[in-house]
This record gives structure tokens, sequence and C-alpha cells, in this order.
């Protein structure tokens, strides 16, 4: 697999093809890119980079591309949603990636028309690049097939990313449910919070995704294909599929802080109980030390050579007599 090409602040790669032919250019303007588009072939204009919103809207308008949905793709953190304005069809959804050990998400933006799909992105995503591997395979169905199954193929890899970041995430929850049971890790806290809130970013990301989803397999539009619909079907079920495990692995990890906050519940009463008891045993000979300690005459045993040994056994007596009480109590 190729690795991605960095181009600088703004990375453009236009794929062109037909069923018999491909043709790649990395590196290129944007405004070289548009250019491309109205071609009776299948053009591909992948856009890595924001940029800037006045030439978008000059551009946007060259190919009857809304002003409104260039405005969209230049203002990250919009909602998932879907489009139809007659020539074309605009999809803004989520790309999920791991940074840094946690979850991170970032605006996806989706244009396709009758023969050619646009997708704007912030950062170089190495599942983009497995789809154009797929197009460089001359026995590839996309090769044959229209710019609504190349716009369902980017989003169907997008959803697949979702899944496996899920099936990362529920491994582990399972193995800090492991380690929550086996003791109290004092680190566990920290990593619930954690996986909470990246678990809260992939909801984000796939939930609206679903309904984004559920619209381009159901509504009839013009620029999906009927032999397309069952392909949006598949990667919707997909999607329901991440959000419903996404919300099954919260009320793991919701368990898993309640086990956590049981232990530690747990832990104190141990530790209270035992200081309790310490401080219950040394009541009476703290009362038996005192007296004898009592700066007065005629105290019993007080000239006796046997008073410090009897003190002493005393005060053993009545500590191990407490000890017997509490163990038949089941106190300790």
């Amino acid at each position: 697999m190729r690795p991605e090409k960095t181009c600088g602040i703004l990375a453009i790669r236009v794929i062109d093809y037909t069923e018999d032919r491909l043709e790649e250019h990395e590196c290129i303007e944007l405004t070289e890119a548009w250019s491309w588009i109205g071609r009776e072939t299948v053009t591909w204009i992948d856009v890595v980079g924001v940029p800037e919103r006045d030439e978008l809207v000059v551009l946007g308008r060259q190919a009857g591309i809304h002003p409104l949905t260039m405005e969209d793709v230049t203002v990250p953190d919009q909602r998932p949603k879907v489009e139809e304005f007659g020539s074309y069809v605009a999809v803004i959804a989520r790309m999920l990636s791991v940074r840094d050990g946690r979850v991170a998400s970032e605006q996806v933006s989706l244009i396709f028309g009758e023969n050619y799909v646009v997708t704007f992105r912030e950062q170089p995503f190495q599942v983009f690049e497995q789809v154009r591997e797929r197009l460089r395979n001359e026995l590839s169905v996309l090769r044959g097939a229209g710019p609504d199954f190349l716009a369902y193929t980017l989003l169907d890899a997008i959803v697949s990313v979702y899944l496996a970041i899920l099936d990362a995430v529920d491994d582990r929850v399972e193995d800090l449910q492991g380690r929550v049971l086996a003791s109290a890790d004092p680190l566990a806290l920290k990593q619930i919070y954690e996986l909470k809130e990246d678990l809260l970013t992939i909801r984000r990301a796939a939930v609206p995704a679903r309904e984004v989803l559920g619209s381009l397999a159901s509504r009839e539009l013009s620029l999906v294909r009927k032999e397309t619909i069952p392909y949006f079907r598949d990667v919707y079920d997909r999607c329901i599929q991440a959000a419903e495990v996404a919300e099954y692995t919260r009320d793991t990890l919701s368990g898993v802080m309640d086990l956590h906050t049981s232990n530690q519940n747990n832990r104190l009463a141990e530790i209270t109980t035992i200081l309790t008891i310490v401080a219950s045993i040394f009541i009476p000979l703290s009362f038996i030390t005192g007296f004898y300690g009592m700066n007065l005459r005629n105290i019993p045993l007080e000239d006796s050579p046997w008073g410090y040994p009897l003190v002493l056994s005393l005060m053993l007596g009545v500590a191990v007599a407490m000890l017997l009480y509490f163990k038949k109590k089941e106190w300790i």
C-alpha cells in the first residue's frame, strides 16, 4: 500500500477512471483539480486540509454547488447530515482515529454528483488509501461503478473504522474490568473516565452517521442508483451495529465504575473496621495504664514485686479476650 504523499498545508489528489483506465495526479492546485469535474469519466478529488472559503465558493459555483455547502466544508464540527441539491448530494460525517492512545474525531465532507466525488478532510486517513488501492485494481467492482458507489465505499470505510476502534475500546474495558475485579487499582478511576470520553466521542460520530446513512438507504435520491441502495443499507446496518456496541460498551463501563466504587467503599470499610478494633482494644488498656499511672498512694500492687508482670498480664488478657469476642461476633 502506498503511503499518502505529503504536499504541504493543502494536499489535493485526483483519480480519474473508467472501467479500463485510471489516471492519478498528486499535489496539484485546487483550481486545476476542479477542472476535472464535468468529464465523462468518474473523478475523485480528495482534498486534505482546510481550503479558503472564498476560493471554494467561487469554484463551487462553477460546478453548480451551493455556497452554503462550501461553507459547511470549511466550518469544522458540523453535525453529520445529508442534503440533496438536485445536481449533487452533500454528506457530512465524522472520521475517528486514535492519537496518543485516545480516540479523536474530525469532520469529513463528501460531495458527489453525476460523474464526480469530492472529499474534504483535515487529516490524511490510511483507510482512504485502501479505497485508492481498490481503484487501482482493474478487476475491482469500483472501476465499473458510478460515483454513488464510490461514495458508498468511502462511507463504508469510515464506518469500518468505527467498528475497529470500538473493538479496541471494548478490549480495554474488559481488561480494566478484570483488573478492578482482582484488586482496587488506584489508576482505574482515571482510565474509566478516559474510556468514557472515548466512547462519547465514538457515539457522537456513530449515532448521527446512522441517521445520515439511513437517509441515503431509504430516500429516493436521483443520484443514487437503485442497484446501489442495498449497499447503502448494508453500511447503514453496520453503523447501527457500531452505535449499539458503543451503547453496550458504555453500559459495561458504567458497571466497571460501580464495581470500582464498591471496591473502594469495601476497602474503606475494612480499614475503618481495623482501626475501630485497634481503638477498641486500646480503650481498656489505656484505662489500666492510666489507673496505675496516677500519682497516688495505696494503689493495688503498688509495692508488690509482681505488680508489673501482673498488670502486663492483665492488659494482655483483656486484649486477647476482646479479640476472641470480636472473632465470635464475626467482626474480624
